[in-house]
């Protein structure tokens, strides 16, 4: 019956701590698009793929207690934190669910900004589009972020990298 919630909670064991709503999102997001089996739809939003399932689930699962939102007033916006509760790892002990290894796929998402995960995520949103208008589709929705040749050069060998991860 929770088994969405079962994966969820195996992603904030693996992840330890997740720092941003945004980058929580996105690392998702890019998860799913890695075949790790998340079922949380997405559509395209303002900072690339959201989930308001995923947004909604987070939710229940701090009101259960499995995990814990702190959240940090910073110069001008508040930045949310997402840890495990002793709760949450219990509740993994009575849920098994069967997810492919993906803990280094996690840590590199963890070390990359979120700025550079919307990008990512938004190129991974397009995929289905052949990479030139992949690109010309990042620069018109993503017009005002300005992303450089650089950073999407980047992007792409990142997605590389974690495809064969």
């Amino acid at each position: 019956m929770l088994t969405n919630h079962a994966k969820l909670m195996n992603f904030f064991v693996t992840a330890k701590e997740v720092v941003g709503r945004k980058k929580l999102q996105k690392m998702i997001y890019i998860l799913q698009k890695c075949d790790v089996p998340f079922e949380e739809k997405f559509t395209f939003h303002f900072y690339g793929p959201y989930s308001e399932e995923l947004t909604l689930r987070i939710e229940e699962m701090c009101n259960l207690g499995f995990i814990e939102e702190t959240k940090e007033e910073k110069s001008n916006y508040y930045q949310y934190q997402y840890q495990t509760t002793s709760a949450g790892i219990d509740f993994l002990d009575h849920v098994k669910v069967d997810l492919p290894l993906f803990s280094k796929k996690v840590d590199l998402l963890k070390e990359q900004s979120s700025r550079f995960l919307e990008l990512v995520a938004t190129m991974l949103y397009f995929d289905e589009l052949p990479k030139v208008e992949v690109e010309a589709k990042v620069r018109e929705v993503k017009a005002k972020v300005n992303y450089t040749d650089k950073d999407i050069e980047e992007a792409w060998a990142f997605i590389a990298e974690l495809k064969q991860t």
